[in-house]
């Protein structure tokens, strides 16, 4: 086993959603962008990513944890935190924290309309 660290602690994430067009409609009016289908062992639809290097993950059918259960997924949102927020109280999300901010920027936290925790980041 090498000791070298590796260039992301996170490679890809899963988000499972209970009906793949609702969840891509939420997610693309939310980010402002659209999640692109893919073939894979299910159905899955990817978020936009910059490249093929960039750190991403996808939607697919699955059975999403009790509300507010499971892990967080922080995504990044391409306009202000406070702008996002309102696209996810707009399209069936549930928003449960206000922006908070750090020194590497500013997020909130939000429920999907599967009860998924998710964060906006900026």
């Amino acid at each position: 086993m090498s000791n070298s660290v590796p260039k992301h602690a996170a490679v890809w994430f899963e988000i499972p959603v209970s009906d793949m067009a609702r969840s891509k409609a939420f997610y693309a009016a939310v980010l402002q962008g659209d999640l692109t289908d893919m073939e894979g062992p299910n159905p899955m639809a990817r978020f936009a990513a910059l490249d093929q290097d960039s750190v991403a993950g996808h939607i697919y059918p699955g059975k999403p944890a009790e509300a507010g259960s499971g892990p967080t997924i922080h995504l990044a949102v391409p306009s202000s935190v406070e702008e996002a927020m309102q696209r996810v109280t707009e399209n069936g999300g549930t928003v449960v924290s206000p922006v908070i901010e750090i020194p590497a920027g500013r997020f909130a936290y939000y429920l999907d309309p599967d009860g998924n925790s998710i964060g906006l980041f900026n």
